[in-house]
């Protein structure tokens, strides 16, 4: 079983799909699935999510023995969330005002770069 914290989502940067979402926009988050990719069954638990000044951050178990080794040998250092939006504003960028939250995924390539698993832990 492998721990791991980290930003799932940061606000008020621009993603590679030229996306902003602004603080506050999950409103009160729940637990969702942690995926690896965006695709097929959980990989894990979310055991703690919520929002700080700097974005949505997560604690987690990676119960998958493939993908907690992928995580412990940097091949999966990002985090990304699934989302739908509910509300944007439409200027340089779009801007996810309010989102619901559908999914955290263990990622290669993060959309927002600064997104990414911050400590990992063996237990």
């Amino acid at each position: 079983m492998t721990r791991i914290r980290g930003h799932a989502a940061v606000y008020d940067r621009v993603d590679r799909a030229g996306d902003v979402i602004r603080r506050g926009a999950f409103g009160a988050p729940v637990a969702v699935p942690l995926l690896m990719q965006h695709r097929g069954a959980p990989v894990g638990t979310i055991e703690a999510i919520g929002e700080d000044a700097r974005g949505l951050w997560i604690a987690a178990t990676v119960d998958d023995a493939a993908a907690a080794r992928l995580v412990r040998g940097g091949a999966l250092p990002g985090l990304s969330v699934g989302y739908r939006p509910v509300r944007t504003r439409q200027g340089a960028w779009r801007e996810i005002l309010a989102a619901e939250l559908v999914e955290v995924s263990l990622v290669a390539q993060p959309a927002q770069a600064l997104a990414r698993v911050e400590t990992i832990s063996d237990n």
